[in-house]
């Protein structure tokens, strides 16, 4: 079963109005609403041991079936939104993005580091994470970081053998379940590999993607805050590394982002890094004034 927004034009591939980030007094960066990762781009880190790991990650047929599967105890039995292949393509994307910026701005990364493996290790432990973090559904949906363990532990398994020896396979597999156990519990992530994968995860949130489940039906805070989310857009933050701009057309959609976002960056290792504003614009149809803007800072 598809997401219900899949249907809808997804407003992160519209291309950035220029003058947007001025008149919110957030400063204008083009490249802000980016979100899939380019292997030809230019990066601030090394990114070819990266590329030929996603060039098997986006075509191995196991994998792929597994992206299939685990979609159906989350959206077909329990309601909830999409947790699969779309879902798991925008965290990885989000995850690459946001480690690209902190890169950028200088942040050094402990989990490769620490295991004695290269800096280009970083972003493949961020992309494997990304990608298998969710396969625990096909068990079930409660608890599903834990069944993705032994999931994914197979899995890695069959890839590493073909890019690491294997000392480094050993090492590379620990970082990568370390960061998929750390995405959804309580277990709070030792790493900043997979501080990033926690956060990119509560960046699914656009049009009715969130993580929070519907209300049938309903008109609760979970239906109108989920549908409130237009944009979430990745930058090179002023005072920080990172800002993450969210654009709602709706107030509610701050219950999104203090419920979800915020309980992900917190404990995340990188608190201090990621600056979030949340953004309601909405039209004032009393007066005709045009929008109105509220901004929120978490």
């Amino acid at each position: 079963m598809s997401d219900p927004a899949d249907d809808t034009p997804d407003p992160t591939e519209d291309a950035p109005d220029p003058t947007d980030g001025a008149r919110e007094g957030i400063g204008a960066d083009p490249d802000a609403d980016r979100h899939e990762y380019d292997p030809d781009a230019d990066h601030a880190f090394p990114d070819d041991r990266l590329n030929e790991v996603m060039s098997w990650l986006t075509s191995d047929e196991e994998v792929l079936a597994y992206l299939e599967a685990q979609n159906v105890n989350p959206v077909a039995r329990k309601g909830y939104n999409d947790h699969g292949a779309k879902h798991v393509e925008i965290v990885r994307d989000r995850a690459l993005r946001l480690y690209d910026l902190l890169k950028s701005g200088g942040v050094e990364f402990n989990g490769a580091r620490q295991q004695g493996l290269d800096e280009a290790d970083e972003p493949v432990i961020v992309a494997l994470a990304a990608t298998l973090h969710d396969i625990g559904h096909v068990v079930h949906r409660h608890d599903h970081p834990y069944y993705s363990i032994p999931l994914a532990a197979d899995l890695l398994d069959d890839l590493l053998a073909d890019f690491y020896g294997v000392a480094d396979q050993v090492r590379v597999k620990a970082e990568v379940l370390h960061a998929i156990l750390c995405h959804h519990t309580e277990e709070q992530p030792l790493t900043l590999e997979a501080g990033v994968v926690r956060i990119a995860d509560g960046l699914d949130m656009e049009r009715g993607r969130s993580r929070v489940p519907y209300e049938e039906g309903g008109r609760g805070i979970n239906t109108v805050s989920s549908q409130a989310i237009e944009r979430v857009s990745l930058r090179e933050g002023d005072e920080t590394p990172v800002q993450v701009v969210i654009r709602m057309n709706n107030a509610a959609g701050v219950y999104q982002v203090d419920s979800l976002l915020k309980a992900k960056i917190d404990g995340s290792l990188l608190e201090d890094r990621i600056r979030t504003v949340a953004i309601n614009t909405h039209s004032d149809g009393n007066d005709g004034n045009g929008p109105i803007v509220d901004r929120v800072e978490l």
